[in-house]
């Protein structure tokens, strides 16, 4: 008992420390982090037993918004490795085996990266986590590659947006709206 009262004492302390030397408390961040499931809803569905399906998929990221800006071409440009997001590299955990395209990939914790282009983007699926933006990005560590088409919506998606939908078979579609634009990207389990 002793022990536990100790370790929580000095946890406190530590803690207490770290807000009296930083002095107050962080703002809110401009790009909020966000996340998604497939199927959707999945930790709600869970705790009322309403799951029909299995955990599939969980995308993790942050929120940038478009603020008058033209996105595509000029915010973030064509042809270049973009962190699919803002703030840390979106995070993508696949709780199945998946495969997108003709590759296989196995269940895990993987960064998701994008390089924009007009009419398509590349997704890229790559081992390391944990990362800030995409300057450390090594193509070395791509565990995946896939080609999608834009689509051009009617409705400008202010804040960028991520959502899992049902596709055809076993496909799941991961879906990124932002600005005129969406792209879906279909893992098959």
């Amino acid at each position: 008992m002793k022990l536990i009262f100790i370790s929580f004492f000095l946890i406190l302390i530590t803690s207490g420390q770290h807000c009296a030397q930083n002095g107050k408390i962080p703002p809110v961040d401009k790009s909020p982090m966000d996340m998604s499931y497939y199927p959707p809803n999945y930790p709600i569905l869970k705790i009322q037993d309403k799951a029909s399906e299995p955990l599939l998929a969980r995308v993790i990221y942050s929120r940038p918004q478009k603020n008058g800006r033209e996105v595509f071409g000029e915010l973030i440009d064509f042809g270049e490795i973009w962190r699919c997001g803002a703030n840390e590299a979106t995070e993508l955990e696949l709780y199945k085996d998946a495969q997108l395209g003709n590759t296989k990939i196995k269940k895990g914790r993987y960064s998701v990266y994008a390089i924009p282009n007009p009419g398509n983007w590349t997704i890229i699926v790559n081992r390391e986590t944990d990362t800030w933006g995409a300057f450390k990005y090594d193509p070395a560590k791509d565990v995946a590659r896939y080609t999608v088409k834009t689509e051009t919506i009617n409705d400008t998606a202010e804040d960028l947006s991520m959502t899992f939908e049902k596709g055809t078979g076993n496909t799941v579609m991961l879906n990124v709206y932002w600005d005129h634009y969406k792209v879906s990207v279909p893992f098959v389990f």
